[in-house]
């Protein structure tokens, strides 16, 4: 059986040597794809429970070859159809890491190049941006919880469509009047879209990594971290217990934020890239200022001077 075992495994060494020796130039460059491929794979999955699903199709892969080795014929008939049957069943298992993979894909600056720009005109999100703070301090001091929702490139179509919508221009009051523990659509998220309150009472998603999250945060900030990681929206949070503010973006949570940090930060995110005004010279660097002028004028008064003075001396000599 051994002896089966060493000649299955010469046999894939001298097959892995010769197909190096007919490896062309093209071949080593598809080699240094695939490599960097399954790096990225593995990195952004390490961290999710697609990690573990991975070290146990990997188990049943290398035990597969060991059967087929040692000549098992029905155990590693029985190991290959898994194998078959995985690549269904990790598309299946992998579904949300699959979708993540997707969407940041979608969020590429040379996807973003290709879209068509449809974005809210710059005041408009200006004016949000200055309504959601103001409200967002002024529910801090009454300790008035809040979840408020500023979407990005990745539409929130999913979540809009549980809560009820709206299409209001953001403003103090509305958000006070949302966020009052006694209307009905008090516990839900907020969602805003292109500087326009779109919907209220909106449920979000779970975060994918519940049990790493601290005991200490309720419900909303749970929500939150959960919306950040499957999309690239903003997520305010307001604490009904002790009034902080803190924003979920990208599945990292940051609290103790006041009017100036949020609107700040708010604003670095959502507001579109200004286009740098060309730097244009100085005054003094391209037109001579008045003292300059001044002294060469006199310099060349002195010179004329002089010079009619040379003149007239060599006159009075002839």
């Amino acid at each position: 059986m051994f002896t089966d075992l060493r000649v299955y495994l010469q046999d894939i060494i001298d097959y892995t040597v010769s197909v190096i020796k007919t490896m062309a130039f093209v071949d080593y460059i598809e080699i240094f794809i695939l490599t960097c491929l399954m790096y990225i794979l593995i990195r952004f999955v390490r961290e999710t429970r697609a990690a573990q699903l991975l070290k146990g199709i990997f188990i049943i892969f290398v035990v597969s070859l060991l059967l087929q080795g040692l000549d098992f014929r029905v155990l590693g008939a029985f190991g290959e159809a898994i194998i078959n049957a995985g690549v269904v069943a990790a598309i299946v298992m992998f579904q949300p890491e699959l979708r993540r993979i997707l969407e940041k894909m979608g969020r590429t600056q040379i996807v973003k190049s290709l879209a068509i720009n449809l974005d809210a005109e710059p005041y408009k999100l200006s004016s949000s941006i200055e309504q959601i703070s103001t409200a967002c301090v002024s529910l801090s001091r009454k300790a008035t919880g809040a979840l408020i929702v500023i979407e990005r490139e990745t539409k929130l179509g999913e979540q809009i469509s549980t809560g009820t919508i709206l299409n209001a221009i953001p403003s103090e009051a509305l958000f006070q009047t949302l966020f009052c523990t006694h209307t009905p659509l008090h516990d839900g998220a907020v969602i805003v879209r292109d500087g326009l309150v779109l919907a209220a009472g909106c449920f979000l998603p779970k975060p994918q990594k519940e049990e790493l999250i601290s005991k200490d945060l309720g419900s909303r900030h749970r929500a939150a971290i959960g919306m950040s990681e499957v999309s690239d929206a903003i997520v305010i949070i307001v604490s009904e217990e002790t009034g902080t503010i803190s924003i979920a973006h990208d599945g990292v949570l940051t609290r103790g934020y006041d009017y100036a940090k949020l609107h700040k930060y708010i604003v670095a995110v959502v507001m579109p890239a200004q286009k740098k005004k060309p730097k244009y010279k100085k005054p003094e660097d391209t037109v001579e200022s008045a003292q300059t002028k001044a002294a060469k004028s006199a310099a060349n008064s002195r010179k004329n001077k002089a010079k009619k003075a040379r003149n007239k001396k060599g006159g009075d000599n002839l």
